[in-house]
């Protein structure tokens, strides 16, 4: 068996290992012996994985904004909780902007269509009437970065933009 099929096999068979000696081939110049197909597989993958990151967290911030602003019935027993989470939400997208600041035009982007997946489930969840929560976001995405912004201050300066 060559080496490089050897390597192929162990990506099917035990992934780590096929980490661990992959890294080994990289540190140590050995080019011949790499699984350059799955290894292409992997590097592609992780973008994908940092994209779905990011739009999970774009969604999440969205329907916790949400949830504060037009969840009246729960707002007095989950308010903090709801805080804490807004709170990660945003540092979580900052830390992956941070370190990915070549997805920002994403997360522009991926901004309005989140807002809206979020707004759909907030709908569902408090069961209220389509026309209450607006189709475009009443609050830009910088706004719902900011980590001292709350959704009620976009009443009187913002409405309906999205950036």
């Amino acid at each position: 068996m060559t080496p490089c099929l050897k390597t192929q096999l162990l990506y099917e068979t035990d992934y780590y290992l096929w980490l661990k000696e992959t890294v080994a081939h990289l540190k140590a110049g050995n080019f011949d012996n790499l699984d350059v197909e799955n290894l292409i597989e992997e590097i592609e993958s992780l973008g994908r994985s940092e994209k779905r990151a990011l739009f999970s967290y774009l969604l999440r911030l969205c329907e916790h904004l949400l949830k504060l602003k037009y969840w009246e019935t729960e707002r007095q027993y989950c308010y903090r909780g709801w805080l804490l989470e807004i709170s990660h939400f945003r540092l979580e997208i900052a830390l992956i902007l941070q370190d990915s600041p070549s997805l920002q035009p994403f997360a522009k982007a991926a901004f309005l269509d989140s807002y809206q997946k979020s707004r759909k489930n907030m709908l569902k969840a408090i069961g209220l009437s389509p026309d209450v929560i607006p189709e475009v976001p009443a609050f830009r995405m910088e706004e719902a970065l900011d980590e001292e912004w709350l959704p009620w201050q976009s009443d009187a300066n913002s409405e309906g933009s999205v950036s």
